[in-house]
């Protein structure tokens, strides 16, 4: 076990850019020939649209991992967070740790995104997004993205997270971004029955529905748990979803310049 998760503490820069980029890839081909929609779009200019996001977050990722470091550090140090007051099996404490991110770095913050009026201006950027695909899992403005960094951080903190384990989570949380994305077609029943455990692509999609109360549901990431525990999900038919969001033009919806200002525009009206 130790071995395995030294390979994701030692993992270099470009193997973790590689998973992306294979994740991404990998899903946006299965989405190719299973779609859930069939939509009337220039697939390979939308992708272009959505990575330019991809390429700003990564761009403030460096300057997170940054400060990343210098926590776990302190946090190996100090021995402070509840992880380092039990004594558990490596295994059941990277359960645990990959949990406890997914609620406070997934679930919490990204209710917070919806529910805060300042948040949500920029996390609409997400939600403008009116052909949702495996690429719209790159698209979030900075400001959204630096508030979700900045709740991971809160979370390591708390619960004294090994940088071993934190590097596994992200591991899965970038798999999981793209697959929930996806426009991918499973089987009814088999979405279903893994939206027991985890959050499914039909899951998901409730979320990217262009108005409420659809909006506001299904928030987690990795694990369904944290929805049904919480009363926040939906599970409904898919093929009622509309993508896009209703105070938001969908015209405009691959204008990056114009999404990259929607926070700051006051014109813009939200019930916040």
């Amino acid at each position: 076990m130790e071995s395995f998760l030294s390979f994701f503490e030692t993992m270099p820069s470009w193997q973790k850019l590689l998973w992306i980029l294979i994740c991404l890839n990998l899903n946006w081909l299965i989405e190719a020939g299973s779609p859930l929609f069939k939509m009337n779009y220039k697939k390979w200019r939308h992708a272009g649209k959505n990575i330019i996001f991809l390429i700003s977050d990564l761009s403030i990722n460096v300057l997170f991992g940054l400060a990343t470091v210098g926590i776990f550090a302190w946090s190996a140090t100090s021995q402070f967070g509840l992880l380092n007051m039990i004594d558990l099996p490596i295994w059941a404490e990277l359960i645990l740790a990959v949990m406890f991110l997914d609620f406070m770095a997934q679930y919490v913050i990204h209710r917070l995104l919806h529910k805060v009026g300042f948040m949500w201006r920029f996390h609409m950027v997400h939600h403008s997004d009116s052909k949702v695909d495996a690429t719209t899992g790159t698209r979030h403005h900075p400001g959204d993205y630096v508030m979700r960094e900045v709740f991971a951080l809160i979370a390591i903190l708390i619960f004294g997270i090994p940088i071993a384990y934190y590097l596994f989570y992200r591991i899965l949380s970038v798999f999981f971004a793209y697959f929930t994305h996806a426009n991918i077609s499973l089987p009814v029943g088999l979405d279903k029955a893994l939206s027991y455990v985890i959050v499914t692509p039909n899951m998901h999609k409730f979320h990217h529905h262009f108005e409420r109360p659809w909006t506001d549901t299904n928030f987690g990431n990795i694990f369904s748990v944290w929805d049904r525990l919480f009363g926040t999900l939906v599970y409904d038919d898919p093929k009622k979803i509309v993508y896009g969001l209703d105070v938001l033009d969908d015209s405009l919806d691959e204008d990056v310049w114009y999404q990259f200002k929607v926070p700051f525009d006051k014109s813009i009206k939200t019930d916040y």
